[in-house]
């Protein structure tokens, strides 16, 4: 359907869009029980949005409701969820929005939690397609503090992360919403990796960041805004080996990941962290209570020595 230039959704295509939005944020994991709502416009001022009470993952067509943009219920014999506000308040903020969607993946639920924005120059894509991502201060759950919290960041973002809470996004339809969503997620996610795990993030330099923002804006999206960057490259060479880019004052054969035994390659021999010896050939003795990877350890083929340093990486994120 078209109203005054604006292409909408039917009725039935926004109800199977939900549905099938609502089981991909299900079977991520990006919600639980009955969390997270989506909605979406089939008019100027109407909506089909989700129940509340129920799990995303085992909807039904006659569980959604029909609304116009002022609350009130059109259709449906379920109740809307409490935080339909919030979606509201993004449609009277933006007509352009078409849809939004709202969960609590877990990466980005966890730096909401913290208090920290996504908001690094890390990675192309997140420049180009998402932008920076802020963190509304928080509000209760299904009140008018919640709206009120998101309505300053509905017409410069592109989403949003909820204080002690989960992430909002919108977009010009339900799936760029729900991509957004998904982007929010695994930008979180290397921001983790990068910043707490192996403890090195290199930002692209401002001029980088700059030729994004172009491709960004013809791309058609206008918002987003600028993520701090770094005045000089940080990646113009390639980078052979870890020691390539091992500051000079740090010891040992390659990077250091958190919690995790350095990359030992077979026939080294590193010196134990805080020693101040040169890592020479012979045996290692323990030092403040742990062990110096021994003799079994040198002779593994590096496959299995990646494969250890992967495990352990695992076990410290579970």
């Amino acid at each position: 359907m078209t109203v005054q230039g604006v292409k909408y959704m039917s009725d039935f295509e926004a109800k199977k869009a939900i549905l099938d939005i609502g089981r991909r944020m299900y079977e991520k994991g990006f919600v639980a029980s009955n969390d997270g709502n989506i909605s979406c416009k089939v008019g100027p001022n109407t909506i089909w949005t989700t129940p509340t009470g129920v799990s995303k993952g085992f909807m039904t067509q006659d569980m959604l409701v029909k609304m116009d943009i002022n609350g009130k219920v059109l259709m449906g014999k379920w109740r809307p969820s409490s935080e339909v506000k919030m979606h509201l308040r993004v449609y009277k903020e933006n007509p352009d929005v078409q849809a939004v969607t709202h969960a609590h993946p877990l990466v980005a639920t966890s730096f909401a939690i913290a208090g920290i924005s996504l908001d690094a120059a890390v990675l192309t894509e997140a420049v180009m397609g998402l932008g920076s991502i802020p963190v509304a201060k928080y509000a209760t759950p299904g009140t008018d503090e919640v709206p009120d919290s998101i309505a300053p960041f509905v017409n410069t973002h592109n989403g949003v992360l909820l204080a002690n809470h989960g992430a909002l996004t919108w977009g010009k339809d339900i799936y760029q919403a729900f991509y957004r969503l998904e982007s929010i997620e695994y930008y979180a996610t290397i921001l983790m990796y990068t910043g707490n795990i192996i403890g090195r993030q290199n930002l692209l330099s401002c001029d980088q960041v700059n030729k994004l923002l172009d491709i960004r804006h013809k791309l058609g999206i206008t918002a987003g805004g600028i993520p701090p960057c770094s005045p000089e490259e940080t990646n113009a060479k390639d980078v052979v080996s870890a020691a390539d880019i091992r500051p000079a004052e740090q010891s040992g054969p390659g990077p250091v990941l958190k919690g995790v035994t350095s990359i030992v390659r077979p026939g080294e021999n590193p010196a134990p962290a805080g020693c101040g010896c040169s890592g020479t050939s012979g045996r290692l003795t323990a030092s403040e209570g742990q062990k110096a990877i021994g003799a079994e350890a040198l002779g593994k083929a590096k496959e299995e020595i990646i494969a250890e340093v992967v495990r352990r990486v695992i076990e410290g994120l579970s």
